[in-house]
């Protein structure tokens, strides 16, 4: 807020439980005074010259108590004398027979007409930067506060629910997420602890408790675009499904899916929204280790949908970590079922800090599947998730070189024998 309408009284400054009558300030604009008959076609014309504050009106009782006037609001930073009005206010003023004598007054502003950065700016130490970016779950509000705005958490919790209706929980984030389980620990900053969220997403409804899942309302552009790939009869293999954001849009579309997540908590919500959408019965939900869901349900139903015409598609949505599990697509199925067409696509996610990022994620991927991906694939830009962090999903066809092998024992990556491991590297150098 700029500093000529409202300066903050040096009592708020550190002010670490929220007192809303210390915001209390009258400060002086200008008005202009206006017969009723002609004060809405006035308004209307001032629209852009009115102030524009919340909870503050822009017409208010005449001050020489005439009923037969009222005083118009103006905003001080756009009219500082009768000669501020455009050409077009001007003519539209002397159309109404008004006087564009400006005059003073008095209005008190209160904690209630300002906005929450204002708010907080005044009240944080003077160059630290405000908290004012959250994401918005359902009725949550969820912040990443920095170290120096810990001890302010509680007062810009109710900030935030002041200021934002239909918000009733605001928490922080209070460590990196959960390694086995991919969500946030968080604690609640201020009102209702209640972290079960129901919100809407392209049009489907999910619920869920945000403080056991992950869940990111940013990423509702990327579960549309890949949704929007999937054809009705298409198979869908959900790796890491979380609550659902691929696999209940997918099935809603009409294609056959398979979603697992290792998350008990997630699996729960997950077979909740696939009934709270109705498509219970077009989702077969797992609770397995991404590697056992791989190696366990995708490959028994392979075999039969290779036949098929219909497409296969595999999201594997853990970004941190998705890469390391393509290894589990080498020899899944025997060479004698290798086949040249309707071979699976898959789209997985990956976060890079390198300077070149789709040549990273192209070339880790080909580590990992053990067979060169240049040229072969399609890298699509997700999203900025941090400076100098970008998140990407990688998607391509599963080379028959390396889903069908006629040795069909799996071992772990690192007791493979040096001739895979040779062609990891192979793959590497070729991107």
């Amino acid at each position: 807020m700029e500093t000529k309408l409202y300066k903050p009284p040096q009592e708020v400054r550190g002010m670490t439980s929220l007192n809303k009558e210390a915001f209390t300030q009258t400060i002086t604009v200008p008005a202009l005074r206006v017969p009723n008959g002609v004060l809405n076609k006035v308004v209307k014309s001032l629209k852009k010259a009115t102030i524009q504050r919340p909870g503050v009106p822009r017409v208010v009782q005449d001050e020489e108590g005439s009923s037969d006037f009222r005083l118009v609001l103006l905003d001080p930073h756009r009219i500082f004398s009768s000669s501020s009005f455009s050409e077009g206010e001007a003519e539209a003023l002397r159309s109404f027979s008004v006087v564009q004598e400006l005059r003073h007054y008095e209005l008190q502003l209160t904690y209630h007409n300002l906005k929450s950065d204002e708010v907080l700016e005044a009240v944080l130490p003077p160059g630290q930067d405000v908290p004012s970016g959250f994401s918005r779950v359902g009725h949550i509000a969820h912040f990443n506060l920095r170290d120096h705005q810990l001890p302010y958490k509680n007062l810009i919790g109710q900030v935030i629910i002041d200021k934002n209706p239909g918000v009733t929980c605001v928490v922080n984030k209070t460590n990196m997420i959960d390694t086995t389980y991919r969500y946030f620990k968080m604690e609640v900053m201020a009102g209702e602890e209640n972290m079960v969220a129901k919100i809407k997403e392209n049009g489907v409804t999910y619920e869920f408790d945000f403080s056991r899942v992950y869940w990111n309302s940013r990423l509702s552009t990327e579960h549309q675009r890949v949704v929007q790939l999937v054809k009705r009869g298409d198979t869908v293999f959900d790796v890491f499904a979380g609550v659902g954001p691929f696999a209940v849009p997918a099935a809603r579309s009409g294609a056959n899916v398979l979603a697992n997540d290792l998350n008990p908590e997630s699996h729960k919500w997950l077979q909740h929204n696939c009934k709270l959408n109705k498509v219970e019965k077009k989702v077969r939900t797992f609770n397995l280790d991404g590697r056992a869901f791989i190696q366990g349900p995708v490959k028994q139903e392979l075999p039969v949908l290779l036949k098929g015409k219909a497409k296969v598609h595999i999201v594997m949505n853990l970004p941190a970590l998705a890469l390391d599990f393509l290894d589990a697509f080498r020899g899944l199925l025997p060479q004698e079922l290798s086949c040249d067409e309707n071979l699976p696509t898959v789209h997985c996610y990956s976060f890079s800090k390198e300077d070149n990022p789709d040549t990273d994620v192209v070339k880790r991927a080909s580590c990992s599947l053990g067979f060169p991906l240049k040229d072969k694939c399609s890298v699509h830009f997700v999203r900025n998730v941090a400076p100098n962090k970008d998140m990407l999903c990688v998607s391509f066809t599963i080379p028959k070189e390396v889903l069908f092998s006629g040795d069909q024992e799996k071992t772990d990556p690192s007791e493979e024998p040096a001739p895979k491991r040779q062609k990891c590297e192979e793959a590497t150098d070729s991107t």
